[in-house]
Formats: C-alpha cells, structure tokens, sequence
C-alpha cells in the first residue's frame, strides 16, 4: 500500500489540470447569459506538481516554484531585471499566480499589503508585455489570458433601477455605479491591451486562448455602468476586431444581439454607445458593394435603434452609422429616410430635435431618384414639425433651408413640395407663438415666392380658396347650431 502512495505521489500531472488556476468567478447574474465560466478552477494541489513537471528544466535557487500561498501571506517577487533571461518564463508564471487572487475591496484598511503587492505586480506584467523584453511561452500566453479571465469576467452589480424597483427612472439621471476593484481591474485591462496589441503576439496562437467564449464574455461586460471599463472594452474588442479576422463575423453577430434584446426586451443597456463607435469604424471599412448581410443589420438593428426612450445616450454615435451607411451606398438613403420616418416620436420634443438633425445629415448625401421615392411622407412630416408648439422642433425644421443642397433637391420637386409646405408656412406666419419663428418662416416663404413665383401664386390662390371654404363651413356648422339651440327652446 505504501509503494501504492509513493507512485501516486510521482505520478505525472495531467496537461488538463496544468492550465487550472486562480479563482473561479461567480456563475450566473445579469451578464453571464448563457457562457459558463466555469473552465477557469481553482486547483490548489495540483500547482506544485505543475510548475515542476512543465518548467523543472528551468528552475534555480533564485526562483523556486512552490504551492501558491494563501492571499494573506503573498510574496514579494523578485523584479524581471534582477534575475536571469532563462529564468524569467517561471518568474512570469509565478506572478500570474499573485495576480488570480481576488480582494475585498469594499474595505479599504483589509489586506492593504497584499493588494499593494498585486497593484505592482501586474505593473510588471503590463511593462514586460509592452516592452517586448522577451517572448511569452505559449504556456505562459494561456495562462496568463486564464488570469485576465478570472478578474474581468464577473458579476455585474445590479443596475440603479434594479436596486429601487423604478421604472421609471431616465437612465441619463442615473448615476454611474464605479467599480471598487478598479485599480487592478485597470492593469488587467492594460495587460489584456498591450497583448493584443502587440507585434509579438501570434495570432494563429492566440486565438486558441482569445477564442468565442472569451469575446462573447467580453461583450458581456459592455452592460457595465463604470464609464471606464466601457471605454477599455471598446479598444480592446476594436483591437480584437481588426487582428483577429476569424473572429469578425462573431463579434458583428454578438452585437446585433445585444441590440435586439435592448431594443425589444430591456431598452436598458450602458454600453450601447461604446459599441456603435465600434461599429461606426467597423461600417467605415465594409467593402463595396455591401453585403445583403450587412444591409440587413442596417434595416433590423440599427433603425430600429431609433425606437427606446433613451436614444438620446447614444444618438450621435447612431447618427454617424447611419450616415456610414448612405455615404457607402446612396441607394440606401430612401431605406433610412422611411425608417426614421417609421420610428418619429410624437410626443418627445428632445427626441424631435435629434432626428431633425440626422435627417439632415442623411439628406445631404442623398441623391435626386432616391429623394424622390420619399419626399411626399418626408414633407408631410416636416410640414407637421413647422406647426410644432414647441419652438425649437419648428426652429430646426425651418433651418433646412439653409442647406444648400436639400435646397436644390426641393427646387428640382417644387411642385410637389410647394402644395405641401405652404400651408404649414401660412399657418406659422398668422399664428405662431414665438417671433423667431414668425421671422425664421417668412424668410422661408420669400424663397419659395423667389424660386416660382407662379407656383407661388398659385398656392396663395388654393390657400385662400381653402380658407374662405372652411370660413363658409364654420357659418353653416353655427347656423346649425343655433337653428338647433332654438328648436330646442321652443318645444320646452
């Protein structure tokens, strides 16, 4: 039985338990969907035996490899420049095993030299990587993306709304919710960065250890509400987006789907914004002619981007993936206009004003035939926002005209236009509320009388036809009235 044991105790570790360290994540919350995390185990006992079998080779008094301490008791390692270049893959192994463990730091006084320790190595880490002082072993490439795993994948704090149980409350008031741990958090998010980045990294290799569920966690974590973690992950999946070809399509399918939950199920999401300006260098580079696969992500997730209230957080950077798209193929301007025309809010000023302005944008670069497939319901809708109440809706209706361009494509349809307009014109100018407007729309109907003056004309003519009809209707619709209210009194 004793000979039994003593074999046991030599027995070769299998390469399955070699790669398992650090501490597991929390399975489950608000992010994890349905991507288990865990592969990444703790295995206390299986790290002696792993640092001797993989490195034995490379093992000298200076850095002895040992099984890794209790988070209370950590070492201080030696610096990369104090020990020798054969030495230094171990060294590097035995700082990634400092940096799985996991601190408190809701208490800022419990472990202070420990997370002191962790700070500066993964300091180390990051300027090792970055300076390409010497080239990471494979092995120590899978662990170390291991140890990125185990700090960044994690259970998000439960968003402000969740906390209250309002609904009600407008995201933009939301204050966001900062991540205690940020200052490891940030190295890790440094190191993930530098090694991505960096001209030494073997794609082919990486992709092993940088795979789907790695990027599909990755998207996860843009539900953060730390603007600076969302603004690390933003660089990192571009990074990843452009030297990780095979994963291109994924990362594109994982966005869409982040949308269609926010926009048909949630209509809350904090990183919505950062993933458009991914998204807006991604459309930046489509090839021409596009894709039917990347049209259709226009029509299902991007206009449709236009319908929750919070529009709003991250109109610019959706404003400018619209305009990617029509610059790219102008054909796709009548798609857009109706779209947007689909979604126009009816009751939220703010949100009018911010689609006046992309429309706008989308005009400019919109040709002659295509402009003519959707002006009639584009006119009718901007001839309601002329007559809008609320003076800065009819102000940035009115500052169309002073595009040139959009302009032009009015004067080449004037006579389907004019009929449309002028009476939205005539309305403001006899009853309006607020002067800048009353100015703003006569200097707009004189460039109508200046342009056509006959179909001006003639429009003046219909107007007051129209008027004195409907002054006729209103003597007949009170005539009747008052036949009634006599009636009535006489058969009392």
């Amino acid at each position: 039985m004793l000979k039994n044991i003593i074999k046991r105790g030599h027995k070769k570790v299998p390469k399955s338990e070699v790669s398992d360290f650090g501490h597991a994540p929390p399975a489950g919350g608000r992010n994890s969907g349905n991507v288990s995390t865990s592969d990444v185990v703790v295995n206390h006992a299986s790290r002696g035996n792993m640092v001797t079998n993989s490195i034995q080779s490379q093992q000298t008094p200076s850095v002895m490899t040992s099984a890794a301490p209790a988070p209370g008791n950590i070492e201080n390692l030696p610096l990369f420049r104090d020990v020798p270049i054969s030495e230094r893959q171990v060294l590097f192994f035995r700082k990634l095993q400092i940096c799985c463990f996991q601190f408190d730091f809701t208490d800022t006084m419990k472990l202070v030299r420990e997370k002191e320790i962790k700070r500066q190595t993964l300091v180390e880490l990051v300027d090792y990587v970055q300076s390409g002082a010497g080239k990471i072993s494979e092995s120590n490439q899978e662990e170390m993306v291991k140890m990125i795993s185990v700090n960044i994948f994690r259970c998000l704090p439960p968003a402000s709304h969740e906390n209250t149980g309002s609904e009600n409350v407008e995201q933009e008031e939301d204050e966001p919710c900062l991540e205690p741990s940020w200052p490891h958090l940030q190295l890790v998010y440094e190191l993930l960065l530098r090694y991505v980045v960096s001209s030494d990294t073997d794609t082919k290799l990486a992709k092993r250890f940088i795979d789907h569920s790695f990027v599909l966690k990755l998207l996860d974590l843009f539900d953060s509400e730390d603007p600076r973690e969302r603004e690390y992950l933003k660089t990192i999946l571009h990074r990843v987006y452009g030297k990780f070809m095979v994963h291109r399509p994924f990362i594109r399918k994982g966005i869409n789907n982040i949308f269609y939950r926010f926009i048909y199920e949630t209509e809350r999401h904090s990183g919505i914004g950062e993933l458009l300006e991914i998204l807006g260098s991604i459309i930046n580079g489509f090839a021409l002619p596009m894709k039917e696969e990347h049209k259709l992500f226009l029509v299902r997730a991007l206009i449709p981007l236009h319908k929750p209230k919070s529009v709003a957080m991250y109109h610019q950077q959706l404003s400018y993936c619209i305009v990617q798209f029509v610059e790219k193929d102008y054909k796709l301007s009548d798609t857009v206009i109706r779209g947007l025309l689909k979604y126009w809010p009816v009751t939220n000023c703010q949100k009018e004003v911010l689609f006046l302005q992309e429309l706008e944008e989308v005009l400019e670069t919109t040709q002659a035939a295509e402009f003519q497939r959707c002006m009639v319901p584009l006119f009718r809708q901007i001839a309601r926002c002329l007559n809008s109440p609320h003076f800065q809706v009819a102000e940035r209706a009115l500052f169309l005209w002073n595009n040139e361009h959009i302009v032009g494509l009015i004067a080449q349809n004037r006579n389907v236009i004019f009929p449309i307009i002028f009476y939205a014109l005539q309305k403001n100018i006899d009853n309006h509320w607020n002067q800048a407007i009353h100015g703003l729309t006569v200097n707009v109907r004189k460039m109508f009388m200046e342009m056509d003056a006959d179909l001006f004309d003639e429009c003046q003519r219909q107007y007051s036809e129209k008027a004195s009809r409907a002054t006729e209707l209103e003597e007949q619709r009170e005539l009747r009235w008052q036949r009634l209210a006599a009636a009535a009194t006489q058969g009392r």
